[in-house]
């Protein structure tokens, strides 16, 4: 491999953090701990890298131009038609200033836990974790279609989730709380 001189010290590490917890409580918390950790991490990124103020006035701006955009088109009126086309352009600004601001946090974080990610895939008690859903829990959560998309080893139970599962059902769970105590406004992760 043509990284091992940046990728081995950046695995030793998270071998030296996370391996003690892994081994003590287990890979099921261990990947909810790893999974908190890195929301927090996108949330810390979200609130100091995106103007929470600035993102929700444009959400407003694009919810009612999108509003008046449809009644226009509902109506048929051709000089609101018009008009909806000549502030098209200043929508399309504010779409690509919106999209460019969530972008930030993506930058800084996306490398880290790409690493984080190759790390959890190459460690033997994390990647053959399976968790076994209840039935109830299994339909409600919608693994069913999430199967469809990634599919399950060779023997792994039909209503269990691997470590990929588990972590982003434990991410979007903890990233929900994260926004709500850090008190983030506008939608993305």
């Amino acid at each position: 491999m043509a990284f091992e001189f940046i990728i081995d010290p950046i695995f030793g590490a998270l071998n030296f953090v996370f391996m003690p917890l892994i081994k003590a409580w287990g890979p099921m918390l261990g990947v909810f701990v790893i999974s908190t950790m890195v929301s927090f991490f996108i949330t810390v990124a979200n609130k100091l890298l995106v103007d929470q103020d600035k993102l929700q006035e444009t959400q407003k701006k694009m919810k009612a131009f999108q509003q008046e955009m449809m009644a226009a088109q509902k109506s048929g009126d051709p000089k609101a038609m018009a008009k909806v086309q000549e502030n098209q352009a200043q929508f399309m600004k504010m779409q690509q200033s919106m999209m460019m601001n969530s972008f930030k946090p993506m930058i800084v974080t996306f490398v880290p836990i790409i690493l984080l990610f190759w790390w959890m895939a190459a460690q033997p008690a994390i990647n053959k974790m399976v968790v076994e859903l209840p039935a109830f829990v299994f339909y409600a959560l919608l693994v069913p279609l999430f199967h469809m998309f990634y599919h399950q080893s060779p023997g792994v139970p039909y209503m269990a989730i691997e470590w990929l599962g588990w972590y982003i059902l434990c991410s979007f769970a903890m990233s929900f709380v994260w926004r709500k105590l850090l008190g983030l406004k506008g939608g993305g992760m």
